[in-house]
């Protein structure tokens, strides 16, 4: 994938759009310094590009009773394509996993999880271990969320 140039104008943008991205065209068309059209054109490529991929609602977990965030490892002894074909696609099935990276070093599998509590935790563990044959499932449980954020640093 080629790198984008954006320029000062573009960042200015996409910050604005990564705090809120319901914010009226006219207000960030001022906010950014352009006017109207030509902000809602620069939108438009920058989706078209690729850099803007969605624009999604930020549910905060608390109010919604998903308290509990656990980060899980996971270790395998199965590395075939076949293997993670099948553990990524169940993996991905699992609405509990809001997060889910291969990783290099000793840990396989990195997940992040949101459970209602440590009884719910057990059950979508329990799920998870019937996807595919793993060797080894380390679980952690967030005891204080200090940064979560979605917005992405826009260097020069």
């Amino acid at each position: 994938m080629e790198n984008i140039v954006l320029d000062a104008v573009d960042r200015r943008l996409l910050a604005v759009l990564q705090e809120d991205a319901t914010v009226a065209i006219a207000e960030l068309a001022e906010r950014v310094g352009l006017s109207t059209t030509p902000c809602w054109k620069r939108i438009k490529r920058l989706e078209r590009l690729g850099v803007i991929e969605r624009r999604v609602a930020i549910l905060n977990r608390e109010t919604l009773g998903l308290g509990v965030t656990v980060i899980v490892a996971v270790r395998t002894a199965r590395h075939s394509d076949e293997w993670l074909q099948t553990f990524s696609d169940e993996v991905a099935r699992m609405p509990e996993v809001v997060e889910f990276y291969r990783m290099s070093g000793e840990i396989d599998y990195l997940l992040k999880i949101v459970a209602r509590d440590i009884a719910d935790y057990d059950r979508i563990y329990r799920k998870l271990t019937k996807v595919a044959d793993l060797h080894d499932v380390t679980s952690s449980f967030a005891m204080q969320e200090i940064k979560s954020t979605t917005a992405l640093p826009l260097l020069d």
